[in-house]
């Protein structure tokens, strides 16, 4: 038997290893770690078991050949073992064949083609770097500049793959389990505006949450489609919405089928950013008893299926589209993503019109290789590759849930839901008298703790594969202060933040559609005060970001309570995005109608 032990010297080992492992069939234990390689005669001894006699100092490993295995009852010395390379009992492999093997295809490809000694008469103007700005280069050195490429012939084409693009789809289809996957370059709002287009036309009807993300809603303007809006399920302390049931689903359809109509398709946010899941198996199979297309806004869900305490993928549960950001909890650059199809629902040549359509027609070769070079780094070690982050996001939830005043979100909140992202950790100030944003703010300010999202009455922490036990430490120290500064003091400011959280609750509720939202998009427009907007037809999308979800929508009747929240969230220090004036003193309205 051939045991295989990982090294934390050598940088390509996890990789190696487990490739030749899988080529060769044998047993991987990775629970071993040796502190060093040795080297010997110009080769690499990744792993060993129990120890190898007369090992020499380390030196560079400048040549060719690696042993990634040793005989378990340790008969040989150094000398022998290289002398004695018997099959069964170790392993040797040329060092630039096993590199090659490790490296993902779009990953190699890219580094290929920068190697290559070309005198370079095309775009992009700094010339693998020659004549980039030195403020950038000093920030990011000239290598990204080296690999900064356009889709020359060895590099493939992204909208009609037939090389390495083609190759990584597929690596990235059968990790996450779908039928096809089209690499994004344009983040999830890329993604969702083409399943949203692949699916519907002008007229047709989406049916979707009302706290769907912003790119729901300027798809629905690209594809004409009308919405059917889902109340979502609220926790007025928390201020926080929920999921989607398949009881609300089941509702919207026969609403439709009893006026003679049909949804073109149904449109899910699972997992919410604050973590929260539905019962997607459910709403599929409803979907699919009606012939309705299932599309899954999985942008915070990437990691999903990939350890035991994470909640299933949502293709898992039947999903037709899936678009997922790879760059959130996954290790891919920002704005890099991914597009999943299952089964045949959906017709796939119209999806790649519309990715045509919406992608820029000269893609960052930077953000495709990381979307590649990411789904490597699961597929070699997906079984394992969160146990750290789901034990460091545990902890911290054991240690935050003893600080006075704060709560943690957990399913309790949301029961009815099947489950809750355990690397989202979601913390309640409320009882400390202050708004989710003043904590972000003495937070990030006296701290140096900076959260994913801060909302009027809790934060968001978000725990990755880069999250380290230093900054979970200093993560619950800062809270801590915060309980210490505030708890005592809490007083009436609870009882204000709570009136004043509802008033989301109720402006969702109040929804009155005048227009589409592609109507008022495109309708003419006029500006009036703030306070006079009252019952005109919105004309633009206004949300606090993050998390992106639409507070008034173009075509929606403006409310009280509405401007009331807005006015709120913009006074305890949220970020208002899409309004013409950001200090909200006017408001763009359509005319007529």
């Amino acid at each position: 038997m051939l045991l295989v032990f990982q090294s934390s010297w050598f940088p390509w080992n996890p990789i190696l290893t487990t490739k030749l492992v899988k080529q060769k069939h044998y047993t991987f234990h990775s629970h071993v770690n040796l502190k060093a390689p040795w080297i010997y005669r110009n080769k690499l001894i990744v792993g060993c078991s129990g120890g190898v006699e007369g090992s020499p100092q380390m030196a560079p490993a400048d040549d060719k050949e690696i042993i990634v295995g040793v005989d378990v009852q340790n008969k040989y010395t150094c000398e022998n073992l290289l002398e004695n390379e018997r099959e069964g009992d170790t392993m040797i492999a040329d060092f630039e064949d096993v590199i090659e093997q490790s490296v993902p295809p779009l990953v190699s490809a890219l580094k290929a083609s920068a190697e290559q000694n070309a005198a370079r008469f095309h775009f992009p103007g700094h010339n693998e770097g020659r004549g980039a700005p030195s403020s950038l280069v000093q920030l990011i050195g000239l290598r990204p500049f080296q690999h900064d490429l356009p889709e020359l012939p060895e590099l493939d084409n992204l909208f009609s793959p037939e090389g390495v693009i083609l190759e990584a789809q597929r690596e990235a289809s059968t990790l996450f389990g779908a039928s096809e996957t089209w690499f994004l370059v344009g983040g999830s709002t890329c993604g969702v505006q083409a399943a949203i287009m692949a699916t519907c036309s002008p007229g047709d009807i989406l049916i979707l949450p009302r706290n769907s993300h912003a790119s729901a809603i300027s798809a629905m303007v690209l594809s004409g489609a009308v919405p059917k809006y889902i109340i979502p399920h609220y926790d007025f302390s928390w201020d926080i919405a929920g999921g989607t049931s398949v009881a609300q689903v089941d509702k919207a359809i026969k609403e439709l089928e009893t006026e003679g109509r049909k949804a073109a398709a149904v449109f899910v946010t699972s997992p919410t950013y604050h973590g929260i899941c539905s019962s997607l198996n459910e709403i599929s199979i409803l979907c699919h008893s009606r012939n309705i297309p299932l599309i899954v806004d999985e942008a915070h869900g990437a990691h999903f299926g990939f350890h035991s305490e994470l909640p299933s993928s949502s293709l898992s549960q039947g999903a037709d589209l899936v678009v997922q950001s790879t760059h959130k909890v996954l290790c891919s650059l920002t704005q890099s993503s991914m597009l999943h199809m299952s089964g045949d629902i959906v017709d796939r040549e119209r999806i790649c019109r519309c990715l045509q359509t919406l992608q820029s027609s000269s893609p960052s070769y930077l953000l495709l290789s990381s979307l590649d070079a990411a789904r490597a780094q699961i597929s070699d070690n997906q079984h394992t590759i969160f146990n750290q982050a789901v034990k460091l996001a545990c902890e911290a939830r054991r240690l935050i849930q003893k600080i006075p005043g704060i709560s943690v979100l957990d399913l309790q909140v949301f029961s009815s839901f099947p489950a809750i992202d355990p690397l989202r950790i979601t913390v309640g100030v409320w009882e400390l008298g202050i708004s989710g944003f003043e904590a972000d703010d003495t937070l990030d300010k006296e701290y140096g703790i900076v959260s994913e999202l801060a909302g009027m009455q809790s934060i968001t922490f978000v725990i990755t594969l880069g999250t380290c036990r230093e900054h979970i430490q200093r993560l619950v120290l800062g809270l801590k202060h915060l309980s210490e500064i505030y708890y005592p003091y809490q007083g009436s400011r609870k009882e204000e933040r709570l009136d004043g959280s509802q008033q989301l609750t109720c402006s969702f509720k109040d929804i009155k559609i005048r227009l589409s939202p592609r109507e008022a998009f495109f309708a003419r427009k006029r500006t009036v005060s703030f306070t006079k907007s009252i019952g005109e037809i919105c004309g633009e999308l206004i949300c606090p970001y993050p998390p992106g979800i639409p507070v008034m929508i173009p075509g929606e009747i403006i409310t009280e309570n509405a401007l009331d929240y807005l006015l709120q969230v913009r006074n305890k220090g949220g970020v208002i995005s899409g309004a013409a004036d950001p200090l909200l003193a006017s408001i763009v309205i359509c005319d007529g109608k």
